[in-house]
């Protein structure tokens, strides 16, 4: 596998420039119902600010004409998530492949308390909360939005000598994953399979599967 990646890496033109420093997110963009819906959601009850908003008639990277109002909400670090309205009421409709709990965007807060008390408030709104759900490195909570976008509120709890650690086998397990899958391939290709392909290994074993 090895092999094959540097050879892959061979062939990009030496003269490319070097990629650029990627700081952080500066915005994730969803599709809203309602803007004053969603305005109320993410400032009242999850206290974003509305900070920066932008109207027209026609989509510039497109050219296509689709009035919308793009409202953005700014995070702590500076980030935002932002939303259009498309004023017409619809909703965004849900993967049709895809597991509700897949897509989500998680957001950081500092302590444990913290993620109890946000679940406390949700919850106050009728919202339905799950968790708080142990993931040894971070503690998490989660909830969806009026639009249907899956969140999560999630407390660090390893720390960065812990996190380091981790990123050092990173691309070797990611590596052997990929390997597993090219045989997985071959093998549903010559119909010696048809389930699901199971990771290497289980990290999470105390959550076992429901027979």
């Amino acid at each position: 596998m090895a092999a094959v990646l540097s050879a892959v890496a061979k062939t990009l033109p030496a003269t490319l420039p070097t990629p650029a420093a990627i700081h952080q997110l500066h915005h994730v963009a969803y599709r809203a119902r309602d803007a004053e819906e969603t305005r109320h959601f993410y400032e009242d009850i999850l206290g974003l600010p509305l900070y920066h908003i932008i109207q027209s008639d026609v989509v510039p990277s497109t050219g296509e004409y689709c009035p919308y109002t793009h409202f953005f909400f700014q995070l702590r670090d500076g980030s935002f998530i932002a939303f259009f309205d498309l004023g017409d009421d619809v909703a965004s409709l849900p993967s049709p492949n895809t597991p509700a709990w897949v897509q989500h965007i998680a957001f950081r807060v500092d302590t444990v308390q913290e993620l109890e008390d946000m679940k406390t408030r949700l919850q106050a709104e009728g919202i339905e909360v799950l968790g708080v759900t142990d993931h040894h490195i971070f503690k998490s909570i989660y909830f969806f939005d009026p639009n249907g976008v899956r969140l999560e509120l999630s407390a660090q709890l390893a720390d960065t000598v812990q996190m380091h650690k981790d990123s050092l086998v990173a691309r070797e397990r990611l590596d052997a994953w990929t390997a597993r899958k090219a045989q997985w391939r071959a093998e549903r290709a010559a119909g010696q399979t048809a389930g699901s392909l199971k990771p290497q290994q289980n990290d999470r074993p105390e959550y076992l599967a429901k027979p």
